[in-house]
């Protein structure tokens, strides 16, 4: 069952007063079985900078992994223990967010993958390990993951939910694993 995500936004008024446009429970939230995890996305900005202006609710947009080229993604993620995943179904978790592009082939963890991102990750309640190509940390509440654009995994060998805020900036990808065409630039 997943937690429920209280989210307050506030705007500015035509009369240049600030004030509150939304308090309630994130719109959007996925889960993914294969992942062992629940997204709840908070907000989207697209690139190259934030827009202040509009009512409209970048929370309640389609579900996907990266942010907008050149923006940024807000999200709680709980991620459930290790037992509780099926890992059978993980490739099938990324294309339902449009990123299948982005896991590892012959990688021995079959959700082992590569984000063209900068993640701010706060752990905010329980454990998880932080798994790269040369090594794994324990990460507990209060720890926070600076990735940047790594090969990595997760894994929660406890047995209750890890519970962490992710805020991913899209990133220039690494220049050793740029796709051809792709600079980085934003358009």
């Amino acid at each position: 069952m997943a937690m429920n995500v209280r989210r307050v936004v506030t705007a500015t008024n035509a009369d240049g007063k600030s004030r509150f446009l939304f308090d309630g429970p994130a719109q959007s939230i996925l889960e993914q079985p294969g992942r062992g995890l629940v997204f709840h996305e908070l907000w989207e900005t697209d690139g190259p900078l934030a827009d202040t202006e509009s009512t409209e609710d970048a929370g309640n947009r389609p579900i996907r992994h990266h942010p907008p080229h050149g923006g940024t993604r807000f999200r709680i993620v709980e991620f459930m223990p290790d037992e509780q995943q099926q890992q059978d179904i993980a490739q099938e978790d990324f294309a339902t967010l449009e990123a299948s592009d982005i896991l590892l082939d012959g990688a021995e963890d079959p959700s082992m993958h590569r984000n063209e991102t900068v993640d701010y990750n706060i752990i905010l309640q329980g454990e998880i390990y932080s798994v790269v190509d040369e090594g794994e940390v324990l990460l507990k509440a209060g720890d926070v993951l600076i990735q940047r654009g790594t090969a990595h995994t997760w894994h929660n060998r406890s047995n209750r939910p890890c519970i962490f805020a992710s805020i991913m900036i899209s990133a220039a990808p690494h220049p050793l694993f740029a796709r051809d065409g792709d600079n980085g630039e934003t358009s």
